[in-house]
């Protein structure tokens, strides 16, 4: 069963029991605490560990590489016939990509993502579906590429694809800011809830907050031995 991911708290809570009850029909020997931690693993993502106040934060991003071509102001290069004929021609090894890693919001994510999208919609006036939502794992749309800009993962994509299926509209050009406020808001107390039912349930070792608290521990530690092999 593949579980909704929700913007809204007040949605996460009215819809808890319902999606419960769906989780039992489907997996007829699970338990709450399955279903618990299926929901653990489908929020986390969103969140991190704050050391300073003990406690869980926001932190709807995802890290992508953000591609172009060296000197390419230097150059003069335009994606125009001229750049075609150098590239036939065999000098493509000198205007080849190269990649900086750069963290962008979930929200720059799926305005990205969209402008994929309606961009493909702008070109195909076939009989292809016009939703947005029936292109948001399209291989060929979400790892198409016009020149510099963003190049998407597509196996990084998958993670995101709860997070789109829930924010992206049906039709339309633009993210909704003030959706996304709502899930920065809410996404800590989705948290809070998932992780009382955990202890409810007597399974406290796999709450949002010990996960998040073990990762960021973990990636501490690493930064200390990578400091240390360094010195």
């Amino acid at each position: 069963m593949e579980l909704p991911l929700y913007l809204t708290f007040k949605e996460f809570e009215n819809r808890y029991y319902d999606n419960l009850e769906k989780w039992f029909e489907e997996y007829r020997n699970a338990s709450e605490t399955d279903y618990l931690k299926a929901l653990a693993s489908l929020y986390s993502p969103y969140l991190y560990y704050n050391f300073a106040n003990d406690r869980l934060q926001a932190d709807a991003s995802v890290q992508i590489k953000n591609c172009f071509f060296p000197y390419q102001e230097k150059m003069g290069i335009s994606f125009s016939a001229a750049l075609s004929q150098r590239t036939a021609a065999g000098n493509a090894s000198s205007l080849s990509h190269v990649f900086e890693w750069k963290t962008v919001t979930m929200m720059e994510y799926a305005q990205h993502i969209l402008d994929k999208i309606n961009l493909h919609l702008s070109g195909n006036h076939g009989t292809e579906p016009k939703n947005i939502l029936d292109f948001i794992n399209d291989y060929r749309v979400i790892t198409s590429r016009d020149g510099a800009g963003y190049c998407i993962n597509y196996h990084q994509h998958q993670s995101t694809l709860p997070f789109l299926k829930a924010y992206l509209p049906v039709h339309g050009r633009t993210v909704n800011i003030a959706v996304y406020r709502d899930f920065i808001f809410s996404i800590v107390q989705i948290a809070g809830f998932i992780d009382h039912k955990l202890k409810e349930v007597m399974a406290p070792e796999y709450t949002i907050h010990a996960k998040c608290r073990a990762d960021a521990k973990f990636k501490v530690q690493m930064s200390h031995q990578f400091l240390t092999m360094c010195n």
